[in-house]
């Protein structure tokens, strides 16, 4: 929860006037449980979801935010929802998980890269997700996408 990229996500939603959630998957930090490798995680994030949803006013849209790992649970986690307006997926594995899923999302695809992710290369990414895939790449970033925190909450923002 504490990562320089997943805190530069929630200031990109609360910049963008949206209520932000962050959470440890089970296992991790303080958390209690352990790694499933994916089934796990995937309802981690809906639980999540869930919570939050009980938090908002009915008629709230609804994003999912990821980042690597997190970017592919969250995208799976959002295929089984109807209540997601918007998926958005920061430095997705795309060599490491199956994304064949991502095609029959009900809500949009947003992917935010470093064009020197090499968990992410950009050709692999085009070849594995949606051709309705939004992807911004950030010039010169890596896969931690380091001191790119103001660039990345600024296009998450925007995608919001």
């Amino acid at each position: 929860m504490q990562n320089p990229v997943v805190l530069a996500a929630v200031r990109g939603c609360l910049d963008a006037g949206w209520a932000a959630l962050r959470f440890n998957f089970a296992g991790v930090g303080a958390s209690g449980g352990g790694f499933s490798g994916g089934p796990e995680e995937v309802r981690d994030v809906a639980g999540a979801a869930d919570a939050l949803r009980t938090l908002l006013p009915p008629a709230t849209p609804l994003a999912i935010i990821g980042y690597s790992f997190g970017a592919w649970a969250g995208t799976r986690a959002a295929y089984d929802r109807d209540d997601v307006s918007r998926v958005i997926a920061v430095a997705p594995p795309v060599g490491f998980f199956d994304w064949t899923f991502a095609g029959d999302l009900r809500a949009p695809l947003a992917v935010i890269v470093g064009d020197r992710d090499r968990f992410c290369p950009l050709d692999r990414a085009r070849a594995v997700l949606p051709a309705g895939a939004e992807i911004t790449t950030l010039p010169g970033a890596d896969h931690f996408l380091v001191g790119r925190d103001d660039d990345l909450a600024a296009v998450i923002r925007q995608r919001l």
